[in-house]
């Protein structure tokens, strides 16, 4: 049975940085891409990052140079950095299988698994 656990969410003001977890059970990050959404009140999940079986990484525009996705093959343990934090990040993070072993995974669509998600609040 898959499951993904996220921690790490909080509140942090303007400017500062956060690093989440995903430890997954019921699969390793060697078998399939591992991604992170977020949703944040009245919108739309969007996928920010993802990682493939390959370490390829995909990060949308509106995150990319501030957040980094790495993973940790023998912890089986994927993490979220996110540096110079703005409200507009403010949202439930969620960690999430891929149905895919290589590409960018860039779609909500594209996973099957996620998990409950963790709280980032990002306010002064």
């Amino acid at each position: 049975q898959v499951q993904l656990v996220e921690s790490g969410g909080g509140l942090v003001q303007p400017g500062g940085s956060l690093r989440l977890s995903c430890e997954p059970s019921g699969f390793t990050l060697g078998d399939f891409a591992i991604g992170w959404s977020r949703q944040a009140p009245g919108k739309e999940r969007e996928v920010v990052s993802s990682i493939n079986t390959v370490g390829t990484t995909y990060y949308a525009d509106s995150v990319r140079g501030r957040f980094t996705i790495s993973r940790d093959i023998r912890k089986n343990t994927a993490y979220l950095h996110m540096n110079n934090l703005q409200p507009e990040d403010t949202a439930v993070y969620y960690c999430g299988q891929s149905l895919y072993r290589f590409g960018a995974s860039e779609s909500v669509e594209h996973y099957g698994y996620w998990g409950q998600g963790t709280l980032v609040t990002v306010s002064s």
